[in-house]
């Protein structure tokens, strides 16, 4: 397959898979906001509670398709997830972003997680240079003064993870049950990179830029293990190592992101120190997390591979970082590894019964029955953006091999 039939398929899978289902499936036209879960065979769970990761993520996706495909149906999606979110899930008193509503849209978890309130950032960034608007910006840079003003590490950089309401740090500070208790992890730094890197694009502030190298530069020191190429996950609030897990999906997703953030601030020496750790982690990530089917395995740790099992979402961040390595590079190499994801994923992963994907596959391809396909953390951002930045890319290589 070549790159313009690649596109093809990324565009199409896009537009008749992923965004039409979440438009046609998904809202809660009675409630408000969207659907808080539904099985992987369409069983709308009508009173399960309302993530703010899940909404954030729909907005961001559709205001991302807006503002590349053009087409004014996902403008009308952004309305409607914006205003859910300012009216349900902003805490106009305190400020920041409350964790979880009920179906009617009452709070019932007032923790404001770091992470969360991250992607509300970038979802509001991203909606306003849809919309055009300041509005969305001024939340979104609200935001980003609380976050700064409570979480950001003075004395040892870094971000905490969670609040109270009243932005008191909490003694749990887990994102989710599999998740370890400690104070600053790689998954929420990356997940504020990329809201500050669109951030920075939306409003050019030079705090949030300054903020944002400070981010690259923590990746590259201090998260980055530069004898293997993984990023480390977990650490104290001094930054003591306190896992030896490897996630090789965060691994290229945050090889991929680390470079966009740089290519945000237009720092060309940092920039070529950032594709020279990109295409490193890009091949470690070949040779140890890449299965004999194409596909891209789940975890391990210093010993090797402890979960088989195909997510969602790694198989297609891992294909967007592989064509970044292959923009970075010419080599073709990671261009086939890109495509046998894709393809791996169309057979394996879209869930071609009852539309959009399975959360995962085991080793033998066999779907998990037991996760939903749309709740608090299954969203239309992993899938939906990875199609994107893959069109955009080859649209872009397109241009400079003309």
């Amino acid at each position: 397959m070549n790159t313009k039939s690649f596109e093809i398929s990324l565009k199409k899978e896009l537009q008749e898979g992923i965004l039409a289902y979440w438009m046609e499936h998904t809202i809660d036209t009675k409630n408000g906001g969207f659907f808080g879960q539904i099985t992987y065979d369409n069983q709308v769970i009508e009173n399960a509670d309302k993530g703010a990761i899940m909404h954030a993520r729909i907005l961001w996706t559709f205001a991302a398709a807006y503002n590349q495909l053009k087409d004014k149906k996902y403008l009308e999606i952004c309305d409607y997830a914006y205003d859910y979110i300012v009216n349900h899930f902003l805490d106009k008193e305190k400020g920041g972003v409350f964790w979880m509503v009920n179906y009617r849209g009452e709070v019932v978890d007032s923790k404001k997680q770091v992470y969360a309130n991250a992607f509300v950032i970038y979802a509001f960034a991203e909606y306003a240079m849809a919309k055009r608007t300041d509005a969305p910006l001024q939340l979104a840079m609200d935001i980003f003064d609380k976050i700064e003003e409570h979480a950001f590490d003075q004395k040892l950089n870094g971000y905490f993870e969670a609040y109270s309401k009243d932005w008191v740090l909490l003694e749990d500070l887990r994102l989710s049950d599999k998740d370890k208790n400690e104070k600053k992890t790689n998954n929420t730094h990356l997940h504020i990179l990329e809201a500050y890197t669109t951030l920075y694009k939306a409003t050019k502030n030079a705090r949030v830029g300054h903020q944002l190298h400070n981010l690259i530069t923590l990746f590259l020191d201090q998260i980055l293990d530069t004898e293997t190429y993984h990023f480390k996950l977990f650490f104290d609030e001094n930054w003591q190592l306190k896992s030896d897990e490897i996630s090789y999906g965060h691994d290229i997703e945050g090889a991929w992101l680390i470079q966009e953030a740089a290519e945000a601030l237009g720092d060309i020496t940092l920039l070529e120190r950032v594709k020279l750790a990109a295409n490193k982690i890009a091949d470690v990530t070949i040779a140890e997390g890449i299965a004999e089917d194409g596909a891209i395995v789940n975890e391990g740790n210093p010993e090797g591979i402890t979960d088989t099992d195909r997510h969602w979402w790694p198989q297609v961040e891992a294909m967007v970082g592989f064509i970044n390595s292959y923009e970075n590079t010419g080599d073709e190499k990671y261009y086939e590894v890109a495509l046998k994801l894709w393809e791996y994923t169309m057979e394996n992963i879209v869930n071609i019964a009852h539309g959009e994907w399975w959360w995962r596959v085991d080793e033998n391809n066999v779907p998990n029955l037991e996760e939903d396909k749309v709740g608090p953390w299954k969203a239309p951002y992993h899938n939906g953006r990875a199609c994107l930045e893959g069109i955009r890319r080859f649209e872009r290589l397109a241009k400079t091999t003309i």
